[in-house]
């Protein structure tokens, strides 16, 4: 897959862009793991104009983690454009414009999804955006925004048109939010539509290997963006990778390499932002990982992590657990 400039591997597997998730820190851990891309977060334009420190921070871009995807929302052409501008100045590979974000302070304000009420002016966007930088720029959206508007056929080719060299799709309307189940027919239309000759990426539902390789089979989508999957388990891309590259399924990952992983995360959080809130930056990963739930009251020690304020505290409930799960299944070996 080519986007723009930026050559990917076929079938390629990336980290979808999450707000106050995919900061540089765990973009490096699923780069490590395999990812072939990785999006930052959510990168408001207003914001960038402003320069409001907490986001042009968003913009920090480190070679190892390349190729890197930064992504801007907004609601009008002037300020998407300057935005955009300033993104470029950061030297991403590539610049993605949002119009799928779906949660209320930005949707309910016209931006990210909100865009999907009003075609014109979505397009009057991404046309300006293309002409106003080198980049190549691509867009994430939805079906549409709602069951009654589900727009996205046609909308790709009018996307295409504008100039993106790649398009993301979420299989679920706004509306939808993240309940229910994404729905990938729609995607695989777009994708076997003859017009379509850019990149086509999917998004939604996808939690193991299995699944990865079943949305390839059935869609034929150029890629796939994995999401809240990657919450505690970085990993993941790992398992995707080996499943697409072999045809089996990947042995467990040792449970000393995902602990560390983990605690590479919880270091990288406290060196950029402080002890305190660094911890309270990643506890979404570690109450999400699968990695401890097979010991015994799991569920005393998880609230005991999401309670723990410093990193000795953490570490050492950390270690417990994992010494727990050895205990088990020694237990079980003599048994």
């Amino acid at each position: 897959m080519k986007i723009g400039s930026v050559e990917l591997p076929d079938k390629a597997v990336m980290l979808a862009p999450m707000e106050d998730v995919t900061d540089v820190g765990f973009r490096l851990q699923c780069r490590h793991f395999g990812a072939d891309m990785v999006y930052s977060e959510f990168v408001s334009a207003d914001a960038l104009i402003r320069s409001i420190d907490k986001t042009m921070r968003k913009l920090t871009v480190l070679e190892e983690e390349r190729p890197v995807v930064i992504q801007i929302y907004g609601r009008d052409v002037q300020s998407m454009v300057e935005a955009a501008q300033i993104v470029e100045q950061a030297h991403p590979d590539i610049l993605d414009i949002n119009f799928g974000c779906p949660v209320k302070r930005v949707a309910g304000k016209g931006a990210g999804a909100g865009m999907l009420r009003d075609i014109p002016l979505l397009l009057d966007i991404t046309r300006a955006v293309v002409d106003a930088v080198k980049l190549p720029v691509t867009v994430k959206t939805r079906l549409g925004w709602d069951c009654e508007h589900k727009i996205i056929t046609t909308l790709a080719e009018q996307l295409q048109d504008c100039g993106i060299k790649a398009l993301a799709i979420h299989g679920r309307t706004r509306s939808q939010m993240y309940n229910g189940e994404a729905d990938w027919t729609l995607i695989r239309e777009v994708k076997q539509n003859p017009r379509i000759h850019i990149p086509i990426i999917g998004n939604g539902d996808v939690t193991s290997a299995q699944i990865a390789k079943q949305r390839f089979d059935e869609t034929g989508v150029d890629g796939i963006l994995v999401g809240r999957a990657t919450f505690g388990r970085p990993w993941i891309f790992r398992e995707i990778k080996h499943l697409l590259t072999t045809g089996e399924e990947l042995p467990p990952i040792p449970l000393e390499e995902c602990v560390m992983a983990l605690k590479l995360q919880v270091e990288e959080s406290v060196v950029r932002i402080d002890e305190y809130r660094g911890i309270l930056h990643i506890r979404r990963h570690l109450a999400a990982t699968p990695i401890f739930k097979g010991i015994p009251n799991f569920r005393e020690t998880r609230i005991a992590m999401l309670r723990a304020e410093t990193v000795d505290e953490l570490y050492r409930i950390m270690d417990k657990a994992v010494e727990m799960i050895g205990n088990a299944k020694n237990t079980i070996a003599e048994e």
